[in-house]
C-alpha cells in the first residue's frame, strides 16, 4: 500500500520523458573556473573549458578546449580544437583547428592543420601550420 509520502515522491519525480530544465542537464563542457589552481596533467573525455591557471598538461583527445581570456596555463596542450583568449606557455597541437583571439598569446611550438591568429594575438616559437600540399 502506498503511503501519502510515496505518492507524492513519485508525482515530484520526473519520467524519462519529461523535458528537464537547463539546470537539470548534464553538463557536456568540464570548467575550471578563474579561482582554481591546478598542477599537474588534465585529461579528459568532453570539452573542457579553462578560465583559472594550469601548470602541467592537457590533453582531451578528440575534444576541444578553452583558454578563457584571464586564464594562466603552462602546459602543452594536446585537443582536436583549441580556442585561445589567455595566456599559454608551452607546446600546442591541434589535430583540427587552432583559434588565437586578440588577447591570446602562445609562447612555444604551435602544431595543426589549421590556424587562425586575429589582430593582436601573439606567437612566440615554431608553427607548423596548414595540410601539406599535392
Amino acid at each position: 500500500m502506498a503511503t501519502a509520502d510515496t505518492v507524492r515522491e513519485r508525482e515530484q519525480t520526473p519520467s524519462a520523458s519529461t523535458p528537464r530544465s537547463s539546470s537539470e542537464e548534464r553538463r557536456v563542457t568540464a570548467w575550471i573556473g578563474q579561482g582554481v589552481i591546478v598542477e599537474g596533467k588534465i585529461t579528459s573525455a568532453q570539452d573542457l573549458r579553462i578560465d583559472g591557471k594550469v601548470d602541467g598538461q592537457i590533453e582531451v583527445g578528440d575534444h576541444g578546449l578553452i583558454i578563457g581570456a584571464g586564464a594562466e596555463v603552462k602546459a602543452n596542450l594536446a585537443a582536436r580544437s583549441i580556442v585561445i583568449s589567455g595566456a599559454v606557455t608551452g607546446n600546442v597541437t591541434a589535430a583540427d583547428r587552432i583559434d588565437l583571439h586578440p588577447a591570446g598569446s602562445i609562447i612555444g611550438d604551435v602544431v595543426s592543420p589549421r590556424l587562425v591568429v586575429a589582430d593582436g594575438a601573439m606567437i612566440k616559437g615554431k608553427v607548423n601550420a596548414g595540410r601539406p600540399r599535392t
